[in-house]
């Protein structure tokens, strides 16, 4: 006998469980041929097909792709809805009848509220001889439907309780060892064939559908009545098949009870990461990902290797979309606050933008208040503490505290007012991204501000002065802005072995106009091959730590 760890699906979250994941045995065997066999079976299952407008067909068929399953399965639930049939779970016993916890108050037929997926399945225990069948009693709650076509099949008891809890507590709540061998089932008509899918995996660990509408209906059908090795078997077959935006965002989509089960895990894991790859540059496919709807974006954005120039246009993105998906203020803040907020990494905005967060009306303010209290705290800790806590949160689902590949390199910056309009940048760079700017390379940092003008650091890959070899240069430039003058001393240092600590490597001063950049183009006089070598001076854990001082020189400062 196996562990339990390899049964179909229970862990012992319950006495109940419990109970019977010590009796179960292996369900990997092949019972095919014991199929709907009287020679093997020990009960009779009874079949209700349950007739109405909507119910007439399968989900899976006639839809050749999963667009037309999720229209059809949407139309379906709004039936459904339209219709209000009350669905429940009936045990009838020999003297008399129970109504599980399960059954809704009966004295009005309509108004059931477990209709997202058409409801829970109709279950009856009845007695063979001459006892009265409880389907003939009125009000049971199905009686806004009627039985449109009855199927009767030989069941295993021990095979289908082995496979599925429902069952299980189905065949152990309160029978007797008389012959109450009559199990009934009630179904809606478009569950007919997934059903009979799932009945049969239970037997052979198989089913013969093949197109993804069908297997979508069977892992439905399974997620109903508890299979998890069905659910795993169909969410398997629909991971290998190609994957489309439109299939990726149905998986994401489908009800909680599915996206909750850890068999369908790795089925939205991958569609999850197909979104994140297929729309990794955002701005490329900017009005594509603006009509996504929620789970999409989130998916989108919970990627590490998202191609956008910085934290800020991530922010700026999520509030565009949000505006046009949620037009009313109260709507958006609610989906911002709740949702979307844990995709934005707050940590790594620029100091100006988080103010802008301060008061922007589409976040409430105690919210806005906290998420930029908590990341002007992680930019103030130390790098050593900064690298500890994205260590302890990369295992998380939002990774807030992880960096992304932003375009443009994120910077710290200390500003003085006095006596003289000052800055520090520092700017870290792992060894990985410098060997990447190799042979013609360069990175640029995230935008900072000076006298209220915008600069930049560029890190560059080049060739010396004589163009004898490549070496590693730091320039500083000022964004465009005009045809303004703007003088600026500037220093550029590093921190280097032994002392790690950072050792001036350059000074200057320069007369800025628009979209001017200064610097040196071998910053550490060292060829490139010695610059990145394993035994480098600069690399300090595998980071290359940058500072650049700027100071605005005034008229009356001496030349």
């Amino acid at each position: 006998m196996r562990g339990t760890e390899n049964t179909d699906l229970f862990d012992p979250k319950t006495q109940m469980d419990s109970d019977f994941s010590r009796h179960s045995s292996s369900s990997d065997g092949d019972f095919g041929f014991a199929f709907n066999d009287s020679n093997f079976s020990d009960r009779l299952l009874r079949i209700e097909i349950m007739g109405g407008p909507s119910d007439s067909r399968s989900d899976a068929e006639g839809c050749t792709s999963i667009a037309d399953w999720a229209r059809h399965r949407k139309r379906r639930r709004e039936d459904i809805k339209k219709e209000s049939v009350t669905v429940s779970v009936i045990v009838a016993c020999a003297e008399e009848q129970i109504l599980t916890d399960e059954q809704p108050d009966m004295d009005g037929c309509p108004g059931g509220d477990n209709l997202d997926d058409e409801g829970e399945a109709m279950v009856e225990e009845a007695l063979s001889g001459d006892e009265e069948d409880i389907t003939s009693e009125p009000n049971w709650g199905m009686d806004c439907s009627r039985v449109v076509r009855v199927k009767e099949l030989h069941i295993s008891s021990p095979i289908l309780a082995a496979k599925s809890p429902f069952f299980y507590k189905l065949f152990s709540n309160g029978m007797r060892e008389s012959e109450q061998r009559h199990v009934t089932l009630r179904i809606n008509a478009s569950e007919e064939a997934a059903l009979m899918e799932l009945l049969n995996f239970m037997y052979s660990n198989a089913v013969s559908v093949a197109t993804a509408p069908a297997l979508l209906d069977v892992l439905m059908a399974a997620d109903k009545f508890e299979v998890a090795s069905c659910m795993r078997y169909c969410s398997r077959l629909l991971r290998n098949m190609p994957m489309t935006p439109e299939s990726a965002l149905l998986y994401l989509e489908l009800p909680s009870s599915v996206l909750m089960a850890k068999a369908v895990q790795p089925l939205t894991d991958a569609a999850k990461q197909f979104l994140a790859v297929r729309y990794k540059d955002i701005t490329k496919f900017q009005e594509e990902v603006l009509s996504l709807p929620l789970a999409g974006i989130e998916a989108i954005l919970s990627s590490d290797d998202l191609q956008i120039a910085s934290e800020d246009a991530v922010y700026d993105f999520i509030l565009k979309w949000a505006r046009a998906q949620y037009p009313l203020l109260e709507e958006r803040r609610e989906i911002l606050g709740s949702r979307l907020a844990l995709s934005i990494r707050f940590p790594f905005m620029t100091c100006r933008k988080l103010k802008k967060v301060l008061t922007c009306s589409d976040f409430e303010h105690e919210i806005a208040s906290k998420l930029v209290l908590e990341a002007l705290f992680f930019k103030a800790e130390a790098p050593h503490r900064q690298r500890s806590l994205a260590a302890e949160e990369s295992a998380s689902v939002n990774r807030r505290l992880i960096e992304r590949a932003y375009k443009y390199r994120p910077v710290k910056v200390v500003e003085f007012e006095l006596p003289r309009p000052q800055c520090v940048v520092y700017l870290d760079l792992k060894r990985e991204e410098c060997a990447g700017l190799f042979p013609s390379g360069r990175v640029y940092s995230q935008a900072f501000h000076l006298g209220g003008q915008g600069f930049f650091l560029s890190a560059h890959c080049n060739m010396d002065q004589q163009s004898s070899f490549h070496c590693f240069g730091l320039f500083l430039g000022m964004q465009e802005k005009g045809s303004v003058s703007f003088g600026v001393d500037y220093e550029f240092s590093a921190r280097s072995k032994p002392s790690e600590d950072f050792i001036s490597k350059y000074k200057g001063n320069y007369t800025f106009t628009g979209g001017k950049a200064v610097g040196y183009r071998n910053l550490f006089g060292i060829p490139w091959t010695s610059f990145i070598a394993e035994d480098s001076l600069y690399f300090i854990n595998g980071i290359l730590h940058l500072r650049a001082e700027l100071t605005i020189k005034r008229s009356t400062d001496p030349q």
